[in-house]
């Protein structure tokens, strides 16, 4: 009798290695790994509209703009901040503002649609100030309704509680080229010429060009900004000149080789209009440089062109070095390699904007872009570490001395809290997001438990040491940042899922038998939202309601970190909550494509709380890698959890 074997297909090595093969397959030839960053569609309208000011457009494929708008436009007429919120006023007042610009005419039904949108929720009058100013740069809306940035704010001493670098340095590098254009209040012509009176609910006629009132201590700056008001009308700006100067000079020391500044659009955006302002010629070589990094950030198919407000090339390479080792990939594979003597190209070794405060610190981190000097951040570096750490590269010891630079630079950023910051070192004064022009409550970058959990966990994975004093300060902010529920509220990721995964990733590696009851609740609390499904996900809108967290629509993404998080709980405390894992891993191999790849429509990455969201297109795919990786290993050699 003849027997035949059965050979048995073990579908969790399966999907890893389908998931391996389809990011090996995505590799650039240098090394890096980098996939789109998604937002709303303003960063584009915004791009079409500087075009325009500075009559760039005709040599920019932006006619395949329109194609993009009208695919993200919704049925019930508006634009997205996210995907399935319903529709944001700001957003659709944008693209609508852009579709005009782009010839389309009031009466195409797109347009009525989006019309009526907006005129339902309250119209330009109600939008945010950055709207507003784009509004006024092409006489849309009056320049008397913005808030006056007085030039002078440039020249104030770094010892002054005021000053440019007590913002966050996204607000600063935004902020400082618009002290020049709302000091110069432009109303360029362009075509062709527009008006958007049809979006004023109350009439046109009837707007009052006026900031709004909270009824509470704020109002005092609206008292202020009446002064510096009326200051502008009588042509008394004190050292208006020397500010406007030295605004311009920030501008120039600060723009990359590349052309980019901050590495964000906004930054770019704003540098670019404070250069046409100052009448920059568009063929100055620093307005090429800026013109061709805006190019850099566009993305172009055969019917579309948008505009990334960021790329993401540091941290996505990082990550994906990181899912591979983690999913038993060997340290020394040429991809790992490559990926990592590619990183170590990129560390930074000049000062930055960080060095204004802290002044003890020595370069040797890394940003999150191809070429940003001025801004390395935190969290990227702490990423990067353990990545290297992981790998096994020909030149170890220049891996190690890079190491050791990162890890002096990380710990010499460490906040009087306790915790961590993503760019600056004690950038904390919160009455700043009360300030008229601080709408979108982003103008600080203070500590959070995410970026702090992640320098943590690089302590612990790397077998890294900073001060005792110093952990303990770090790990007591951690502890009493966890909320009532055992979560943890996650600043750059959506929310309390990314939050509460972080940091039991570090608290599992940093004497997790005294931190046990803590864990167990951030375990509990976690296994407490597991969706029917199997997987976890979380709306944006928690950010704004609170009741809200760990509910959502799962996402490949958030499921990865509730089992990242839910197997470092586990292995810290014994206890692992093997059925939410197990439910958890089956959904995301039942999901998996094909082709070894996750989708996801929703946006699980954070810019600004309640105002500006994310889509990292890898986060789909090496965060699920990783949580499958880390559960295969620990059924292989983890008999705990397989009994």
């Amino acid at each position: 009798m003849q027997t035949q074997d059965k050979v048995q297909v073990n579908p969790i090595a399966e999907a890893i290695a389908s998931s391996q093969k389809y990011l090996l397959s995505l590799q650039n030839p240098t090394g890096y790994w980098w996939a789109e960053l998604e937002s709303n569609v303003t960063i584009t309208s915004e791009v079409v509209l500087l075009h325009k000011i500075w009559g760039t457009d005709k040599t920019r494929p932006l006619h395949k703009v329109e194609a993009y708008l009208r695919s993200q436009q919704r049925q019930h007429g508006g634009w997205e901040l996210f995907y399935g919120d319903g529709g944001e006023l700001s957003t659709s007042v944008e693209a609508y503002m852009a579709l005009k610009l782009l010839g389309v005419p009031a009466t195409d039904p797109a347009m009525i649609r989006a019309r009526e949108f907006i005129l339902r929720r309250g119209g330009i009058s109600k939008t945010r100030i950055f709207t507003k100013f784009h509004l006024a740069l092409i006489g849309c809306y009056n320049w008397r309704g913005l808030p006056s940035l007085p030039a002078w704010v440039m020249l104030l001493p770094k010892e002054f509680p005021v000053n440019i670098y007590e913002m966050s340095s996204w607000a600063r590098s935004s902020t400082v080229p618009l002290l020049i254009v709302f000091d110069q209040k432009p109303v360029y012509q362009v075509n062709p010429a527009i008006t958007l009176d049809e979006l004023y609910a109350e009439g046109v006629e009837n707007v009052r060009y006026e900031l709004p009132r909270s009824g509470d201590w704020t109002d005092i700056f609206l008292t202020l900004d009446e002064g510096f008001k009326l200051a502008e009308s009588i042509n008394f700006i004190p050292w208006r000149e020397q500010g406007i100067k030295a605004a311009e000079q920030w501008i120039i020391e600060r723009q990359e080789a590349t052309g980019d500044w901050g590495g964000i659009i906004p930054a770019m955006l704003n540098s670019m209009l404070a250069l046409r302002s100052l009448g920059y010629n568009p063929n100055d070589p620093i307005v090429e440089r800026g013109l061709q990094a805006l190019d850099n950030f566009a993305v172009e198919t055969a019917e579309e062109y948008r505009v990334q407000p960021c790329v993401s090339p540091v941290w996505d390479t990082a990550w994906v070095m990181r899912a591979f080792i983690d999913s038993g990939m060997s340290p020394d594979h040429p991809a790992i390699v490559k990926a990592g003597e590619w990183l170590l190209q990129k560390q930074i070794l000049d000062y930055g904007d960080w060095n204004i405060k802290n002044t003890q610190g020595k370069p040797g981190a890394w940003a999150f872009e191809f070429d940003n000097r001025f801004y390395p951040d935190v969290d990227d570096t702490a990423v990067v570490v353990m990545a290297l750490h992981a790998a096994k590269l020909p030149n170890e010891q220049l891996k190690q001395k890079a190491g050791d630079r990162a890890l002096q630079w990380v710990a010499s950023m460490q906040c009087k809290p306790g915790g961590w910051a993503a760019f600056d070192l004690d950038n904390d004064q919160d009455w700043l997001n009360a300030i008229p022009y601080g709408d979108l409550k982003a103008m600080i970058d203070p500590n959070t438990a995410d970026v702090t959990a992640r320098v943590i966990e690089m302590l612990g994975a790397c077998n890294l040491t900073i001060d005792s004093p110093n952990l303990e300060r770090a790990l007591t902010y951690l502890l009493n940042e966890q909320e009532a529920e055992g979560c943890w509220y996650g600043r750059w990721g959506v929310n309390y899922i990314y939050g509460t995964s972080g940091v039991l990733s570090a608290l599992a590696l940093i004497n997790p038998q005294k931190y046990q009851p803590q864990i167990e609740r951030g375990a509990n609390w976690l296994v407490s939202c597991q969706n029917a499904d199997g997987g976890w996900g979380e709306t944006c809108f928690s950010y704004n309601d609170p009741s809200l967290k760990g509910k959502g629509d799962s996402t490949a993404s958030q499921t990865a970190w509730a089992i990242i998080g839910l197997i470092a709980a586990g292995e810290a405390t014994g206890k692992f909550a093997r059925d939410a894992i197990e439910r958890g891993v089956n959904y995301l191999v039942s999901t998996q494509q094909t082709d070894g790849s996750w989708f996801e429509a929703y946006f699980t990455g954070t810019g600004f709380p309640c105002h500006f969201y994310l889509k990292y297109h890898y986060y789909q795919q090496y965060f699920p890698l990783i949580a499958l990786g880390r559960y295969q290993a620990l059924t292989i050699q983890n008999s705990k959890f397989a009994h």
